[in-house]
């Protein structure tokens, strides 16, 4: 990471510098190659309703309470306290705060890396619920998989429930399907490509003792960072974070991904809106990674009592359900030729769009998502109230996440699926 090219593109600070130029463009009506922007009365609505939605779940007065957008929420589908549960059970088993917060990072990381959308048919059917089973379908579903699959050693060469490289490298397809329930008539997204993930994340743990320790454990995290700001210290640096977990991730991402002079860099692509040759044509976003900073700065401040500064570097989610509301409620729409080529693709009959994750329209539409969600950042504070100030995570959460579900699910009931449809290769949304 030498290379100060991809230094910059592997940073949290080009994802926005970035999509501001591809705000500007939008601004200025000429500018995007697959998309129509209203700024006007639409965008206007998308505020209002997002709102709404988080006023009719914590108004008036539990603003407060809105959980940081993370993993730890996903746990707890259905109203079951799992991870109190769990913690619960290690410390009866002896383990003190900083083991049960390593215990916590090793499941966030598995589970948050797993979750890269996993269809509109796939289930899971919680072991031990009722005669019948508690069904449980996207992330929650596979948070709740991959909390099963922890709990039964499927990530660790040991006889404790973490997370280790060597386990992580022996784990493959066909065990990755069985603790998902994939089935002929249970098809999740890419599972081979899910497994390969984990087995190239057990790799690069173990290629990284100095941070995750000779076995590669997830978990060593905890002590690397509390000893990186000074045991003393309360406080620790997302930036110092970041640069952590690019360091560790990069190497594992798919190899036909975007590089620049020979360097992969990761969930950062071209764009034409960019109007740019080389680097300066690539737009970053590094969702995944994104998500995965956001869900294990919390166990760090829940259990540890520990705070974060530089928080405001991370940006909004580009993903299918925050995009997805803004094509939903129309302040995105895509230009007739585009439109076209992606019902082409979709094939005949079918009614939603479809394109690679690499594709033009995709990399256009995530940029103005970022740019969208933090106009609408901006604006959403008048609306509720005096003292309310949230923050990014915050909004995700109680905010354009949940808004982009309901409202996926009102319009497309059966599948409750994103507007345009992307074809994932298990890392990517």
């Amino acid at each position: 990471m030498d290379d100060p090219q991809v230094k910059y593109l592997l940073s949290l600070q080009a994802i926005r510098d970035r999509a501001k130029v591809v705000g500007e463009a939008a601004k200025s009506g000429n500018g995007l190659t697959n998309f129509d922007v209203d700024f006007g009365d639409k965008l206007d609505h998308a505020v209002d309703f997002v709102a709404e939605v988080i006023k009719r779940d914590f108004g008036p007065d539990k603003f407060e309470t809105i959980p940081p957008h993370g993993r730890w929420q996903h746990f707890e589908v259905g109203g079951v306290p799992r991870i109190a549960d769990l913690m619960a059970e290690w410390k009866k088993a002896g383990c003190n705060k900083t083991e049960q917060t390593r215990r916590l990072i090793d499941l966030f990381f598995v589970s948050v890396l797993l979750d890269a959308g996993a269809g509109d048919h796939w289930r899971y059917t919680e072991p031990g619920t009722t005669s019948e089973g508690q069904v449980y379908e996207r992330s929650e579903g596979i948070a709740v998989a991959s909390l099963h699959m922890f709990k039964s050693l499927a990530f660790t060469t040991g006889n404790i429930p973490i997370v280790d490289g060597k386990g992580l490298e022996r784990l493959d397809t066909q065990k990755l399907a069985a603790g998902f329930q994939v089935s002929e008539t249970n098809h999740m997204l890419r599972v081979d490509s899910r497994a390969a993930l984990l087995q190239s994340l057990g790799q690069s743990l173990l290629a990284n003792p100095d941070v995750f320790g000779a076995e590669g454990r997830p978990g060593n995290l905890v002590d690397y960072m509390i000893k990186s700001a000074g045991d003393a210290s309360s406080t620790l640096d997302v930036l110092y974070l970041w640069d952590v977990l690019q360091t560790l991730l990069i190497p594992i991402w798919p190899k036909d991904r975007t590089t620049v002079n020979g360097m992969p860099i990761g969930d950062a692509w071209p764009l034409s809106t960019l109007k740019a040759s080389g680097s300066e044509c690539i737009q970053p976003f590094h969702k995944l990674t994104q998500w995965l900073t956001y869900s294990l700065m919390v166990p760090f401040q829940r259990v540890l009592g520990l705070q974060w500064t530089n928080s405001d570097s991370l940006t909004a989610l580009p993903e299918y359900r925050n995009g997805g509301l803004f094509v939903d409620l129309g302040v995105l729409s895509l230009k007739k030729e585009a439109l076209e080529r992606g019902l082409q693709a979709a094939g005949a009959g079918e009614e939603l769009p479809v394109f690679e994750a690499g594709n033009d329209v995709i990399v256009e539409w995530r940029a103005l998502t970022l740019v969208l969600i933090d106009i609408l950042y901006g604006r959403i504070q008048s609306r509720m109230g005096d003292g309310v100030q949230l923050t990014m995570a915050q909004l995700l959460e109680a905010g354009t996440w949940k808004s982009g579900r309901e409202v996926a699910a009102q319009r497309r009931p059966k599948t409750k699926s994103s507007p345009i449809l992307i074809k994932s290769d298990g890392t990517v949304f």
